[in-house]
């Protein structure tokens, strides 16, 4: 269960709309007890889908038929990553997932979302029809990695 609270999912959801019609991404910083995570800031980060990441997963069968480009693709640059787990141990928080944007298509995974997600993450996606964002969902990957539908709990703010 990702636990969150509604300005969370605003944040992310405008975060979406504003990159639209490419894809965007951040990562998720908060607390994980068993189970359970909770969100505490979301860390919106640059796309940086390029040539070279596109090589990076060009082995991935699913990848070798399609365009890739930022508008059905995402990255985030290792060194966010790395800044993004410094400023949260030094919180004594964890990256607790990753959130990206699917322009005009639904919130569902990706074979490629699936090939590089991580099981302890979560992973919101949010659908953007027209350039308004729809659907939200949350997805964590299984014991056979393989992503099922993950409960979003909404926070009362105060």
């Amino acid at each position: 269960m990702l636990k969150l609270h509604s300005n969370h999912l605003q944040e992310i959801q405008t975060h979406a709309q504003s990159t639209y019609p490419e894809e965007c991404c951040g990562i998720l910083v908060g607390l994980q007890q068993g189970d359970a995570k909770t969100l505490i800031q979301v860390l919106p980060t640059e796309n940086s889908w390029n040539d070279e990441a596109a090589e990076t997963f060009c082995s991935i069968e699913a990848m070798a038929q399609l365009q890739q480009s930022r508008r059905n693709r995402f990255s985030i640059a290792p060194a966010a990553m790395l800044q993004a787990q410094k400023q949260a141990r030094d919180r004594d928080l964890d990256i607790i997932g990753i959130y990206h944007s699917h322009p005009d298509y639904p919130a569902v995974p990706s074979e490629l979302d699936r090939a590089i997600a991580w099981q302890q993450y979560s992973y919101i996606i949010v659908s953007v029809q027209q350039g308004k964002a729809s659907a939200c969902k949350s997805w964590s990957l299984d014991q056979d990695h393989q992503f099922q539908p993950e409960d979003i709990n909404i926070l009362p703010i105060g």
